[in-house]
């Protein structure tokens, strides 16, 4: 026999890396973004100049949910092929942009610090590429799997950058609100 498990194996496997990376992925995602004020309730962000490139706010979650369902997904192929000489090159190449990925709001949103976050995205993007390359090394499904999301990441660096050149100052001169609504 020449095979180190059953195609039933390799499903099972499949299924149980899924059930547990989709949902890690996803709540990280969402945590790292809740956690770091971004999105609605930021006065900071609100009172940004924002780039004509700029998608109406509801687009980022609506994308980010689906790009980490299957970049979540993408990682559990690669996770679930045993017999794969590059599975952790891959792994530790996910690990690492991800981290990279989750890095990002707390700078831009928490740390209100554009150019911080527009080197973190620029080093994320190196870091995305090579793990889509790994992952087409492991599994080609996952790789093609993985291309909406650079495509975003790629979209959301260019966006960025317009966001430090409309404001230049970082944002400091952008008007407060004089009051503020707390909801609870």
């Amino acid at each position: 026999m020449n095979r180190l498990a059953s195609p039933a194996q390799l499903r099972a496997s499949l299924i149980r890396w899924s059930v547990f990376l989709v949902p890690l992925v996803v709540l990280l995602g969402f945590l790292a973004g809740m956690l770091s004020g971004s999105g609605a309730q930021n006065p900071w962000f609100d009172n940004l100049n924002k780039p004509s490139l700029y998608p109406p706010s509801a687009t980022f979650g609506i994308v980010w949910s689906i790009l980490y369902i299957m970049i979540g997904f993408a990682l559990a192929l690669v996770c679930s092929a045993w017999g794969s000489r590059w599975r952790t090159p891959a792994i530790v190449a996910f690990v690492v942009q991800f981290c990279l990925n989750l890095t990002w709001s707390p700078t831009f949103f928490g740390a209100q610090n554009m150019e911080a976050a527009l080197i973190v995205i620029v080093v994320l993007d190196v870091a995305v590429i090579i793990t889509v390359w790994l992952f087409f090394k492991v599994r080609r499904l996952a790789g093609w799997i993985m291309l909406p999301y650079l495509a975003w990441v790629l979209f959301a660096t260019a966006l960025n950058w317009q966001f430090v050149e409309a404001n230049p100052d970082g944002g400091a001169a952008a008007p407060i609100s004089e009051a503020q609504r707390i909801e609870f």
